[in-house]
């Protein structure tokens, strides 16, 4: 099936058996919403495995990211919109504060302990493998094509594209 840019192509229902010839009329809801699912229960299990969560994982990541410690409002601020819940990363925070992967200071700041550095820098080595897994058999040129595509989409669907927004989009 030949594509061109701006042409449009009729929406199939969602068809995980499709072949290649099909997928250009498969809805990219139901296939994002596959690779989120799928990929991310896999990090998931694998991060089980060492018990220690995803939104673990983000909290130390964002103790360790800035050039100064952040104080736990911030954070807190900064991973919500990733979390499960609006309470998910306080308690989050908490956790490591009890496992003593965090310190808090006197000026209320968020430090990783040295165990804590450890954690991070296993978590790493993990998301790595993992990394590793999920790209088997696709080229960075074709990841970052991938990405391109997705990223246009949500512009379109936000505005920000050249389709802008439309109320007669077919829903996918």
């Amino acid at each position: 099936m030949e594509s061109r840019i701006g042409t449009t192509t009729d929406q199939a229902p969602a068809n995980p058996a499709a072949t290649d010839d099909m997928l250009a009329t498969q809805p990219i809801g139901y296939w994002s919403g596959l690779a989120h699912a799928t990929v991310t229960r896999h990090l998931r299990d694998a991060m089980a495995k060492i018990d220690v969560t995803q939104p673990q994982y983000w909290v130390l990541n964002c103790v360790n990211g800035g050039p100064t410690a952040p104080s736990r409002e911030k954070v807190v601020a900064q991973l919500t919109h990733l979390a499960d819940g609006p309470h998910e990363i306080a308690r989050v925070v908490d956790q490591l504060l009890h496992r003593e992967w965090l310190r808090i200071d006197d000026g209320q700041r968020l430090h990783l302990t040295d165990a804590g550095e450890a954690a991070g820098a296993r978590l790493r080595e993990l998301a790595t493998e993992v990394r590793a897994v999920v790209h088997k058999g696709i080229s960075d040129d074709e990841y970052v094509a991938a990405l391109k595509v997705l990223r246009t989409m949500v512009a379109n669907v936000e505005g920000n594209g050249a389709s802008g927004n439309r109320s007669d989009l077919t829903i996918s």
